[in-house]
């Protein structure tokens, strides 16, 4: 090869690279400040940080590092679909009312653990480098978290494991939350553990609203010890405190909300079961981080894997997917 071929050949090697360099840059500024995407990581109420996530057409996600919990979700028209409730208290160590609390590694008080795990009410930290194999391919915009036990946690759970979720905001304004929850210990124990998606919708009124999904399936009754029934009504309604687990639920389930003239569709995968809950007037009195009256104005409809809980031998993971989406 001869000199000046050489420096042509270098000269080509150079503006590869600079081109290169330059669309790498272009999509990063494109996908965090004017494309079609952006994450934000920024302080919420009380300081605890949050990470907002938006899409172009205005649908917008905000999901706190405590507990990994998501407390809001609007559509393109900036309507909230999430309740959060105006007495949630944003004060560690104590649970967020409303919003899509993290029920894990215990359901209620299926355990020895406090109610509902303590998954919700713990630190997850920002994954940055999560495994390529985690997660397929994301079509939106999203963030990668992180939830690994603290000795304190060991000591009342003592199990070794990394929990990672991905919240993600697809272009068509849907939440997808997916979960993949791996044994770590290297002592071959096995755990069990129950989980769910404790998600509280906002509605117009209670009495507006329709959950279908569910006919003709068994289900527990929580206010009834639990007793097994069968679901005999084609469609769910409302009118007094409801608590009750149905059992092996489709994957896609619906809730009507006749007076906003909106569908939730929820579709979800590796999460069987599904629980159904308004506190009602009664009991919306005694919880102290809820208005008497905003039981009118929220339905909990939870994914969730509770009558056969998860076992994971030591280097086995159990994945769960959630897609929430909407339409008028």
């Amino acid at each position: 090869m001869t000199v000046s071929s050489s420096r042509q050949m270098m000269r080509l090697l150079h503006t590869i690279l600079f081109v290169s360099v330059l669309v790498a840059y272009t999509e990063i500024v494109e996908a965090t400040t004017t494309g079609n995407k952006s994450v934000e990581v920024t302080k919420g109420i009380n300081g605890l940080e949050k990470v907002i996530l938006r899409q172009t057409h205005g649908s917008s996600v905000e999901v706190y590092l405590y507990g990994a919990h998501v407390t809001s979700w609007k559509n393109e028209q900036g309507q909230e679909l999430i309740f959060l409730s105006s007495k949630a208290i944003f004060s560690p160590p104590k649970p967020i009312r409303g919003g899509i609390p993290t029920v894990f590694p215990q359901f209620s008080n299926l355990g020895s653990l406090q109610s509902h795990g303590f998954a919700r009410n713990r630190f997850w930290t920002i994954d940055n480098k999560p495994s390529p194999d985690t997660f397929k391919v994301t079509n939106g915009v999203f963030v990668d978290l992180l939830l690994k036990p603290t000795e304190e946690d060991l000591k009342i759970w003592p199990h070794r494991f990394e929990f990672r979720m991905r919240v993600t905001l697809t272009p068509g304004g849907d939440l997808v939350l997916t979960s993949c929850i791996r044994n770590t210990d290297d002592v071959g124990k096995p755990f069990t553990f129950t989980f769910a998606h404790h998600t509280y919708f906002s509605v117009s009124n209670i009495s507006e609203v329709e959950v279908k999904g569910m006919a003709k399936l068994d289900y527990l009754d929580n206010l009834q010890n639990r007793t097994r029934f069968t679901e005999t009504k084609d469609t769910i309604t409302i009118d007094s405190e409801f608590d009750r687990i149905y059992l092996s639920t489709p994957k896609k389930v619906a809730v009507l909300d006749h007076g906003n003239k909106r569908t939730i569709f929820i579709r979800k995968d590796g999460l069987p079961d599904a629980v159904v809950w308004n506190p009602w007037e009664k009991k919306a009195k005694t919880i102290v981080d809820l208005r008497e009256d905003e039981y009118k104005y929220m339905i909990a409809v939870e994914a969730a894997a509770i009558e056969k809980p998860v076992t994971l031998n030591p280097g086995e993971e159990w994945k769960g997917r959630l897609e929430l989406s909407t339409r008028h």
